[in-house]
């Protein structure tokens, strides 16, 4: 027998602003699996900043998405045939074939996750990717050490909002965050516990960082002007971790690069660029601490919900646009 099942695939590459019409959904047949495979059927699907990366042919830290192929990326799903018994039918796995309604995998390919403890999803958010990217640029990267002020850019995304409870949890003095709206400022310091945010929209953001700082962490999701207004609030011997840059991910041409970088010299700042996939000896010491922060509600998230696959595009240009708070994610 073979399973009807639907997949987005990269139909051309984006110049700028990606549009639906770079996209495609074909309707494709799936085998029953063979010995040491799965069959699963996803019931949640990332969007994430770096997919658009890969839509470009460009050299990076992985290969691009091939055209006329199907996208890729985390997705957490239900098995619905095996031909492994250490992953049985019934099993919730996380894994990396989203952007489709079903994947045909090797066992090998798939965590199987406890989803009875906390909602599935959150292995695509808070305990999935950015969390531990959040961990990761926090502890091993920027080396966050009690009594640090942090800033965070970016700090309503996935992310972003899970770098500052983290931080606080791991004895930040300080946390502060920007993000795009009046509704995501008051979520970050009514809910989450930061000490302030700002609206990088109501003017320029070095002006309205400044009340704030000095800093000694800097986490950059966005580059551009952020990352120029953080070189010129951390205190001496300030860290930057650089996550992302999604200020200049739709960029067509080079965009300059930061005015003050000879602050890097007067102020002996560090800044180091990580991929989360490097840092393997970090993976079961966050899920450890995570999962017991979120169990005791100190560490809570907040998803944006777009339903089905038809409107998975949909949900992948609003999160270029800024228009998630927390987590982006698709129900399928």
């Amino acid at each position: 027998m073979t399973t009807s099942s639907r997949e987005i695939h990269l139909a051309s590459r984006p110049v700028g602003w990606p549009t639906a019409e770079n996209f495609r959904t074909v309707t494709v047949d799936l085998d029953e699996p063979g010995p040491g495979q799965v069959l699963v059927r996803n019931t949640w699907m990332s969007v994430d900043p770096y997919m658009r990366g890969r839509m470009n042919d460009a050299k990076s830290y992985v290969p691009p998405f091939a055209l006329d192929a199907p996208l890729e990326g985390g997705a957490v799903g239900e098995v619905v045939a095996s031909g492994d018994e250490s992953v049985p039918v019934g099993a919730t796995v996380l894994h990396g074939q989203g952007w489709r309604e079903h994947a045909l995998l090797p066992a090998s390919a798939v965590r199987v996750v406890d989803a009875d403890r906390v909602p599935a999803s959150s292995f695509l958010g808070v305990l999935g990717m950015p969390g531990l990217t959040a961990y990761v640029g926090l502890t091993r990267i920027a080396q966050l050490r009690e009594g640090d002020r942090v800033l965070v850019s970016g700090a309503a995304g996935a992310v972003g909002s899970a770098v500052g409870q983290i931080a606080r949890l791991l004895g930040a003095s300080e946390v502060v965050g920007s993000a795009g709206s009046a509704e995501k400022v008051a979520w970050l310091t009514e809910e989450l516990g930061f000490d302030a945010a700002v609206n990088y929209k109501d003017g320029p953001v070095r002006t309205l960082l400044a009340p704030h700082g000095p800093f000694d962490v800097y986490f950059d999701n966005v580059g551009g002007e952020h990352l120029e207004a953080a070189i010129s609030l951390l205190d001496d011997f300030g860290r930057i971790a650089a996550c992302g840059a999604i200020a200049q991910y739709n960029d067509t041409e080079a965009a300059p690069g930061p005015r003050n970088m000879s602050m890097f010299v007067t102020k002996r700042l560090t800044m180091r660029g990580f991929i989360v996939g490097e840092h393997p000896d970090a993976v079961r010491e966050f899920h450890e601490r995570a999962g017991q922060w979120v169990a005791d509600g100190r560490l809570t998230s907040r998803e944006t919900v777009v339903e089905g696959l038809d409107h998975a595009v949909d949900a992948f240009l609003d999160l270029m646009r800024g228009a998630n708070t927390g987590k982006m994610l698709v129900r399928l």
